[in-house]
């Protein structure tokens, strides 16, 4: 796999999700490496200094105000990694660790945090070696960034905690570097408060979610189609000049998208005449591009914020010239307030999903269809269930669109009076976007049904695509009940996996 160059300037998207998902090894170019040891020496001249300087030769925090004396230096990097390693619960995923890794590498590598070129480099070893800290769910205030899971991983450059290989082995920190031929480092000045005070974990799990929302609302744009679709609705209100008079651009490509994946629709053909007695479909077809186009403007929102976040050098201290100066710029508000506009449109589009296949299943909505989908009604319960498993997701959708930037919780003393909380916010955000998958998916598995309930008419061949993946894919067509869970699991694999989107553009070329 070919290696990620980590330089002065920032990682983009698809770098950081090459690293954290797909296991890309790193290296630090000639030039971050230059600026890394200039940074040093500003360090290194401070830190000899009588005068003391903040992060250099003093406390961190409350206890800022103490003059460290040169021969406790060692031991203050220490202390300080091994107490803010303090985090709880279950175990963050290795993506999330390994994201935010690769963020605080980035951020050493542009010369404002003034460690060693030896310990970005051993940052660097852990991820090129798939070696990935034991971080915990809880312990992140986002203020000063993400102390807690950042300390996790500096406690591993130190040779302490514990650590899974690359096979995902659990094994302390020390057995893990001698296997891969690493030695551990001994903090200098000022190098235990940079590897521990940025927002990167916060940071690395928007971009993932932004990433993940880029595909899945392309995705939720075709369940919407095959619901149209399916259940007799009008194309028409999806035409350019009717998206022109309201000029929001994810409102235009959603629209543009829906046109797309019904044209050549034989359905759509059947009721497009003159003894047509439908004026107009409901709000959860007819506004689809409406909704999904807000969704659409807001990640791309997001995604303007994480571009200038990933081009931030997040430490406090920083070297800035010859001189380290204090700032603020680890608070976390700027990513907090995005991941929380993103659990609101994330909760908003499964909402509307579930609409669109609710009215799939009651005869007097679906036009024509029998109830439930069912193969025998009475007998046979259809896709029922399938519509409540949606309705409990969206439910603790709307729970998780509660915004977590609002909250603040004072700590250190009162030195931190006023946090972010982004991490809790890239957590819950974590959870919804994987629920509207699971939303979007049991859309597109009910919508496939009726598309085939609607025979002899035939779907456009975009939507076609899609039912024909499904039925390769072990689900099959309407019949009498069958075991769901299994075709809704699977369904979720292909809408998480791309695969749904995919089989759509393999017909019509890619989706706006």
């Amino acid at each position: 796999m070919q290696s990620i160059q980590v330089g002065v300037g920032p990682v983009s998207f698809d770098e950081l999700v090459q690293v954290a998902r797909a296991g890309a090894p790193v290296d630090l170019t000639d030039d971050a490496l230059a600026a890394i040891d200039r940074a040093r020496e500003v360090i290194e001249t401070l830190a000899a200094a009588e005068t003391p300087t903040y992060g250099v030769s003093t406390g961190f925090g409350a206890l800022a105000t103490r003059h460290i004396p040169t021969e406790m230096r060692a031991q203050l990097q220490r202390s300080l990694v091994r107490s803010h390693a303090a985090g709880s619960g279950p175990e963050v995923e290795r993506e999330v660790v390994r994201g935010l890794m690769l963020l605080r590498l980035s951020t050493l590598a542009t010369g404002h945090t003034g460690v060693r070129r030896e310990t970005a480099q051993l940052l660097a070893g852990l991820l090129s070696h798939q070696i990935t800290p034991v971080v915990r769910e809880y312990g992140s205030l986002g203020c000063s960034g993400d102390l807690a899971p950042l300390s996790h991983c500096a406690l591993a450059l130190m040779g302490e905690g514990e650590v899974r290989d690359a096979d995902g082995t659990l094994m302390p920190a020390a057995e893990a570097l001698v296997a891969a031929g690493l030695e551990p480092v001994e903090l200098a000045a000022k190098e235990g408060l940079a590897l521990i005070n940025g927002t990167d974990g916060m940071l690395g799990m928007l971009v993932m979610a932004i990433t993940d929302l880029r595909m899945l609302l392309r995705t939720a744009d075709i369940a919407a189609a095959m619901s149209v679709e399916g259940q007799l609705g009008t194309d028409r209100v999806f035409a350019p000049e009717l998206q022109a008079i309201r000029p929001h651009p994810g409102q235009a490509l959603s629209a543009a998208n829906l046109t797309a994946l019904m044209a050549g629709s034989a359905i759509v053909a059947s009721h497009r005449t003159g003894d047509c007695n439908r004026v107009q479909d409901a709000y959860s077809l007819r506004c689809s591009p409406q909704v999904h186009g807000a969704a659409r403007d807001t990640v791309e929102h997001a995604a303007t914020v994480a571009g200038r976040e990933l081009a931030s050098a997040i430490d406090n201290p920083v070297v800035i010239g010859d001189n380290v100066e204090s700032n603020g710029n680890f608070h976390g508000a700027p990513i907090g307030y995005v991941l929380d506009f993103l659990a609101i449109v994330v909760a908003d589009v499964a909402s509307i999903s579930e609409r669109r296949t609710d009215r799939f299943l009651d005869r007097a909505r679906s036009h024509g269809l029998p109830p439930f989908l069912a193969s025998d009604p009475g007998v046979d319960s259809g896709h029922m269930i399938a519509q409540y498993t949606q309705a409990a997701i969206v439910s603790e959708l709307k729970r998780l669109a509660v915004p977590a930037s609002v909250d603040s919780i004072p700590s250190s003393a009162m030195q931190e009076d006023h946090v972010s909380m982004g991490w809790n916010a890239a957590r819950k955000l974590r959870t919804a976007v994987d629920g509207l998958s699971r939303v979007v998916a049991v859309e597109v598995l009910t919508a496939a049904r009726a598309l085939d309930l609607r025979a002899p008419l035939t779907p456009s061949p975009a939507t076609a695509a899609v039912v024909a993946l499904l039925r390769r894919s072990g689900i099959e067509g309407p019949g009498p009940d069958r075991h769901l869970s299994p075709e809704i699991e699977a369904a979720v694999g292909l809408v998480q996996s791309g695969a749904v989107l995919a089989a759509a553009e393999s017909v019509i070329g890619e989706l706006k």
